[in-house]
């Protein structure tokens, strides 16, 4: 990591954003994914991917190849997906599997991970298979989203979780069904992104659309420990207004609500969806945003499921334009660091405190 100064100014009228070269150095990146993204829980998948005995998916997540499979015994686990003879692939892609064989030398293992066959390993001394199972990773389940967590040591997903599950509850995610998944390759720095999705301040000059559909006046910003909430209402149509709408009816209990879970993933919620994000660094200046979108069962393949993935993508575009040029901006000699609006960026202040405590 570069010798640069992390300012540990906690009073937001008084800090400085992170340094800029943080957001595009090599070695920086390097600390990122052992200090970060290799201790904290990470989203993987949804239970739909593997609802029954045999159901299995791959996930890479930082460089790591993971295996996510639910047993016979209808227990979801995840392991290290290399194989433990000479690290070949036990799975590939996703589908229903009795048995995981690996392709280099046919090493095969359970779906509980158990190694089972290990072709012409005859006259091998002090060798006992049950030593050699896929290595097993520890594995959460919340809302039907799955969490993995490459450190054994780390606590409870739910101690990370907060007031989350309550706040979240009023949008009943959990009853929702898949729809559709996207990606999105960007040319930034996964914290590029992460500072913008944490405020609301771009919104007017950034998201007209959005605009139009929520009441920028009231957006509130609230820090948690581990997560940041960002919700306002939902505006809906006003007398003499014809510009068009996503939302005609507005109420007390009607908002758009978005949380971001230090330190890469986030819920979008709106009345009729919500939309699942996972931030995945690739490079110092290269990250993969994955979307997935859900939906009431009602709703899937209708227009108004159509509509709402048109509009989280027309604001998803919007966004990956503006981290693009941020990015950019960041060699500038001219740019060393910036200030907060103490109003507007509290969500993205709190995320530099919560950065700051694992890598300073």
């Amino acid at each position: 990591m570069p010798n640069l100064q992390l300012h540990d100014d906690r009073d937001i009228a008084r800090a400085s954003t992170l340094p800029a070269q943080l957001y595009f150095s090599p070695s920086t990146f390097d600390d990122e994914k052992s200090r970060i993204f290799a201790s904290t829980w990470q989203v993987v998948g949804h239970v739909h991917q593997a609802a029954n005995p045999g159901d299995y998916f791959t996930f890479d997540l930082i460089g790591e190849p993971l295996l996510i499979a639910r047993g016979d015994d209808g227990i979801l686990r995840a392991f290290y997906n290399v194989c433990r003879h000479r690290a070949g692939n036990p799975a590939t892609g996703c589908g229903n599997r009795k048995l995981f064989r690996c392709g280099y030398h046919g090493w095969t293992y359970r779906l509980d991970g158990a190694l089972l066959v290990t072709p012409e390993f005859e006259g091998v001394e002090n060798f006992d298979p049950r030593d050699f199972g896929l290595a097993p990773v520890r594995l959460e389940e919340w809302f039907n989203l799955i969490f993995v967590n490459l450190d054994p040591a780390a606590r409870p997903l739910r101690d990370c979780l907060g007031e989350l599950p309550a706040q979240a509850a009023k949008f009943d995610f959990a009853a929702m069904k898949f729809s559709e998944r996207r990606t999105y390759d960007m040319n930034c720095n996964w914290k590029t992104y992460i500072d913008n999705y944490l405020e609301g301040y771009h919104v007017p000059s950034v998201h007209p659309a959005l605009n139009r559909e929520i009441n920028y006046s009231a957006y509130t910003v609230e820090p948690y420990p581990h997560y940041v909430r960002q919700w306002t209402p939902i505006r809906g149509a006003q007398p003499g207004d014809t510009s068009p709408r996503r939302y005609q009816q507005s109420g007390d209990e009607r908002t758009a609500d978005y949380f971001w879970i230090f330190p890469n993933w986030m819920l979008n919620c709106y009345p009729d969806n919500v939309s699942l994000n996972i931030i995945l660094p690739l490079a110092p200046e290269r990250t993969l945003a994955i979307f997935e979108w859900y939906l009431p069962a009602k709703d899937l393949g209708s227009e108004a499921a159509q509509k709402a993935l048109a509009f989280s993508d027309e604001i998803q575009v919007e966004d990956v334009g503006i981290c693009e040029i941020v990015q950019k901006n960041l060699h500038s000699r001219s740019y060393h660091s910036g200030r907060f609006s103490v109003q507007q960026e509290k969500g993205v202040h709190a995320f530099h405190q919560m950065y700051r405590d694992l890598m300073a």
